[in-house]
């Protein structure tokens, strides 16, 4: 935490010499830096998880190699080059969230953390479900477009599995959504 000095400012000549104020001199703040390694080699493969409810495809521009992850949370390794050239060809998979990592860095790394400020993680996707009905219509506002169709396939499941049962939860998912989850 900084610490602010007090310094004594004479007026010059010119001014009033018989007075002098106080000046408050705030050091400068630096913002907060970005979580990036040091030395990253764009060759090296991370895990990208998928962030869809359901089966999930990208195809490279670059190389034509093909993608597929089979589910939800399914994981692929893919070259860190590979996803410079997604965000630049393919922005939509970090736009809505489809796109997921478990490591921070990788996200600053590839300049995309305006997308993910708000994303839920894949370990905690279920856990939207428990929220009180105006904290889960907070959370929901806050959340991409590809999220709010994955929350959207995600709580049809569960409520066909009897696992959300409350009305007011599932009134606020069908009106913060734009769905209908239970006919009526």
């Amino acid at each position: 935490m900084a610490t602010s000095t007090k310094a004594k400012v004479t007026k010059t000549q010119a001014e009033d010499t018989s007075t002098t104020e106080e000046v408050v001199v705030k050091p400068e703040t630096k913002p907060e830096k970005k979580v990036v390694p040091v030395e990253i080699d764009p060759t090296q493969y991370v895990t990208v998880r998928n962030g869809f409810q359901g089966t999930l495809i990208y195809k490279s521009k670059h190389t034509g190699e093909v993608y597929v992850w089979e589910g939800f949370g399914a994981e692929q390794e893919i070259e860190l080059r590979e996803l410079k050239s997604a965000k630049n060809s393919s922005k939509q998979f970090f736009v809505d969230n489809l796109f997921m990592f478990d490591e921070d860095w990788i996200i600053d790394y590839l300049g995309v953390r305006q997308f993910y400020k708000n994303a839920l993680t894949i370990d905690d996707f279920d856990n939207l479900f428990e929220m009180k009905a105006g904290d889960l219509k907070k959370k929901l506002s806050e959340l991409s477009n590809g999220q709010k169709r994955s929350v959207a396939y995600r709580a049809s499941q569960l409520i066909a599995e009897g696992k959300i049962d409350s009305r007011s939860v599932i009134s606020t998912l069908e009106e913060s959504l734009g769905v209908e989850l239970i006919e009526k």
